[in-house]
């Protein structure tokens, strides 16, 4: 499955660790990457300096649902489920 444009959900729903350009203890779960923009398309996107784990991350229908209401719904879920685990 593809990305779709504009969902932003994994650079929401999820915490990540590593450092980002503007957030360097990197995000908190539910809270929106400041490389975020309006349109929700990822400012370093294909830069060098985007997280690995970003540039790793894949979409897949599991993960992400039939909509981004769904996405931010299950990677939330995900996201409880390696804390509490």
């Amino acid at each position: 499955m593809k990305c779709r444009i504009g969902c932003g959900a994994c650079c929401i729903a999820p915490s990540i660790s590593s450092p980002i350009p503007g957030m360097p203890n990197g995000k908190p779960a539910g809270v929106r990457c400041v490389q975020l923009d309006d349109d929700n398309l990822c400012r370093l996107f294909g830069k060098p300096e985007r997280p690995a784990v970003c540039g790793e991350f894949s979409a897949d229908r599991e993960i992400c649902g039939e909509s981004r209401e769904q996405a931010i719904i299950l990677l939330t879920s995900l996201e409880e489920d390696t804390r509490s685990g």
